[in-house]
């Protein structure tokens, strides 16, 4: 149980005394000492007014050793984006930091897919990943890289590099929201989703080559879902249409990103 350190880390990170959180819960301030101490237990009534205050789900105060969450699931967390609230399990995302714990941007090349699928939850398979920064990328968000292989993207090639940014809540998908998704059958999966998770409980996965037929994904056999934020890739589309000119200039404009770091990196 972590009610007592959760408590003290909440307190401390939103810069609040003993004084002023035992005067917002109107108890004794060496009341609140000896809960954040663990010399005593709060009754249920108690927990609950925790709860309230710091707003984030009682199962998730006591369950979850919140100082050990990566910056950006802890802000989802302090959001509202507490699935404990929905009746289910916390997803907590093994991730990297770097010396300046700041979180990176973890590779999973096309080699790596098969290990990702079994080991994306264990913290030392996701610590031998190559991971890198893209400085143009929030900090407050967690992202990370796949290779995606085959051609049901295209015109993102055969080899491209995509990146996503982690989904907490996947009621926040939107219709035609590309997304890479590690699910339990077919393994890592690029498509673009049809949210319908309130009426049938799945997402329906299109492809944009239109060769390839939809895919009905019920949410129990999807493990992680990594919203599109972009792609880089040694080669750019053939034979561009008015419809994805700027989805090439975009990624012109990443190479050219990539290249700068690059050359600071050697220098």
């Amino acid at each position: 149980m972590f009610f007592n350190t959760n408590i003290k880390f909440l307190r401390k990170r939103r810069e609040l005394t003993q004084e002023d959180v035992s005067n917002s819960l109107t108890m004794k301030r060496s009341t609140l000492g000896g809960y954040e101490n663990g010399i005593a237990q709060p009754p249920m009534d108690v927990l609950v007014r925790f709860s309230d205050f710091f707003r984030i789900a009682l199962d998730t105060l006591i369950r979850i050793d919140l100082s050990t969450l990566p910056e950006s699931q802890l802000r989802q967390v302090e959001h509202g984006y507490d699935v404990y609230l929905r009746g289910s399990r916390l997803r907590i995302l093994a991730t990297t930091v770097g010396p300046d714990n700041e979180e990176n941007i973890e590779l999973v090349s096309e080699k790596a897919k098969a290990g990702y699928t079994s080991g994306y939850a264990d913290p030392e398979y996701i610590s031998v990943l190559p991971a890198f920064r893209l400085p143009f990328l929030s900090k407050q968000k967690k992202y990370r890289t796949f290779q995606i292989s085959g051609d049901s993207m295209l015109p993102i090639p055969h080899g491209a590099w995509v990146t996503g940014v982690f989904v907490q809540d996947w009621n926040t998908l939107h219709d035609k929201d590309a997304c890479i998704l590690l699910t339990r059958e077919e393994g890592i999966l690029f498509k673009v989703v049809e949210n319908r998770l309130k009426e049938e409980k799945k997402l329906i996965l299109h492809s944009l080559n239109p060769l390839y037929a939809p895919i009905d994904m019920p949410a129990t056999d999807i493990r992680e879902i990594w919203q599109f934020v972009h792609f880089i890739s040694p080669t750019i589309p053939e034979n561009l249409t008015t419809e994805n000119y700027h989805l090439a200039e975009t990624v012109r404009q990443l190479r050219q990103d990539v290249t700068a770091i690059q050359t600071k990196l050697n220098l």
